[in-house]
């Protein structure tokens, strides 16, 4: 259940915008129509669709088409893997020793 590196990195790029943070908040605990994505967000039809089609491509997103609308809901799977890789890399980071040089 590992994600590749280069995954990852996509993952976390996505991840890195405002916007696409604020989707996957809307969609938490809910399946969501793109209708009520886009009156909560003020912004338009291309500019979600270009947002969510980062994140259905990396997963973190699943979408179905019902009538002429998308709706969406989180991926609990992929937010797994990536929270895993997280979990792991900081267990390691807390048994690091740092050491810094006094000059």
């Amino acid at each position: 259940m590992t994600v590749q590196p280069n995954q990852l990195a996509k993952i976390f790029k996505a991840l890195g915008d405002e916007n696409r943070l604020r989707i996957l908040e809307m969609l938490q605990g809910e399946e969501r129509c793109a209708c009520m994505l886009l009156d909560e967000m003020h912004i338009t039809q291309p500019t979600l669709s270009h947002h969510m089609k980062i994140l259905c491509d990396v997963d973190l997103v699943i979408g179905r088409k019902e009538g002429k609308w998308m709706h969406y809901r989180l991926n609990a799977d992929q937010f797994q893997k990536a929270a895993q890789f997280l979990q792991r890399t900081a267990e390691m980071a807390k048994d690091d020793v740092i050491f810094v040089s006094e000059k």
